[in-house]
């Protein structure tokens, strides 16, 4: 059975574009390969949490996968610092990765450019850490967007130098994986690209929001006057909210709404209204297990102690095994 590492930063609440982005396919994948996910807090000390919101956010993460249905017994849901190993193997992966290469990583470069008054070596170092995190379970699939695959050839370059270097064949090759060949985009409210945090809270629809909460967000959501031709595109911000529709609602109720707009006869707040209703629908189950689970404190502490058991036997045989490749052994 393959083996399958995704992990997500814990930033916040995840949202309607990790779910059906993501989420939903890694609960097929547990079916069918040795999936590992987990939640990336040290990756997130490259933008200073305060310790308060580090903690509260890692255990919403947790609380949302498992609401999301990725099952703790099938697959291992594991916080990334609770698996000492990880930060081990990137001390080791640091003294191969050179600095030229590093700086030439398109997402450091975007991050220099958007921050930079925190220029920080986690970021530099960011794509040996995300090397880390694949190679210590020696996984050969990675869920990944486009805009991690630069950093998932790095991967295959740091895996491929160690080998080299120490004339050995240890740490096999990963690669992008898509479980399904129809890939979601989710865009956000604001008009502009997919859903994501970093465009604001008024642009998501998280998976916690209450019915009322996602009703105001999709009522505020950006539109336009409307149309003015027959059949005339769609300007972004409106295709967005029909990509949205396409999502959560119906066929019918889709095609009723595009029949509408391309006769100029679409009204948005009747179009808005339905949107939201379908959207509280669709997030209802899993917003009840999130309300559910979140209140049984002892099985939240269960899955992390159980997830960090499983992981760090995964990465204890690694380490073991580079220790003595590299020549670290007790004497």
């Amino acid at each position: 059975m393959e083996t399958v590492v995704s992990g997500i930063r814990s930033t916040g609440k995840l949202h309607l574009g990790n779910y059906y982005g993501a989420l939903s396919n890694f609960v097929k994948m547990q079916e069918e390969y040795n999936c590992f996910f987990f939640i990336a807090d040290l990756h997130s000390l490259t933008t200073h949490p305060t310790p308060g919101d580090l903690s509260r956010t890692v255990r919403q993460v947790v609380v949302e996968y498992l609401a999301a249905g990725i099952d703790p017994e099938k697959s291992t849901i594991y916080v990334q610092s609770d698996v000492p190993q990880v930060a081990e193997l990137y001390l080791y992966m640091n003294m191969n990765a050179y600095l030229g290469e590093l700086e030439r990583a398109t997402a450091f470069k975007d991050k220099v450019r958007a921050n930079p008054d925190n220029v920080n070596a986690g970021l530099l170092t960011y794509p040996v850490l995300m090397a880390c995190d694949i190679l210590i379970h020696h996984a050969t699939k990675v869920p990944v967007g486009k805009d991690q695959e630069q950093h998932l050839e790095m991967t295959r370059t740091f895996g491929n130098r160690f080998n080299r270097l120490y004339d050995v064949d240890y740490f096999k090759e990963s690669f992008a994986f898509s479980y399904s060949n129809k890939l979601v985009k989710i865009p956000g409210l604001d008009g502009q690209g997919k859903m994501g945090k970093s465009n604001g809270d008024a642009s998501c629809v998280y998976l916690s929001d209450s019915p009322e909460v996602i009703r105001k967000k999709v009522m505020r959501a950006v539109s336009d006057s409307g149309p003015t031709v027959e059949n005339q595109p769609k300007p972004e911000s409106i295709q967005n909210l029909f990509d949205l529709m396409k999502v959560v609602s119906s066929a019918d109720t889709y095609t009723h709404f595009d029949d509408l707009y391309n006769k100029c006869a679409i009204r948005y707040g009747d179009f808005k209204k339905q949107l939201a209703e379908d959207m509280v629908i669709a997030t209802e189950p899993v917003r009840s297990r999130i309300e559910e689970i979140s209140a049984n404190e002892e099985y939240v502490r269960k899955v992390i102690q159980l997830g960090a058991e499983k992981a760090a036997a995964s990465a204890d045989r690694t380490i073991k095994d580079v220790r003595e490749i590299i020549g670290l052994k007790k004497i």
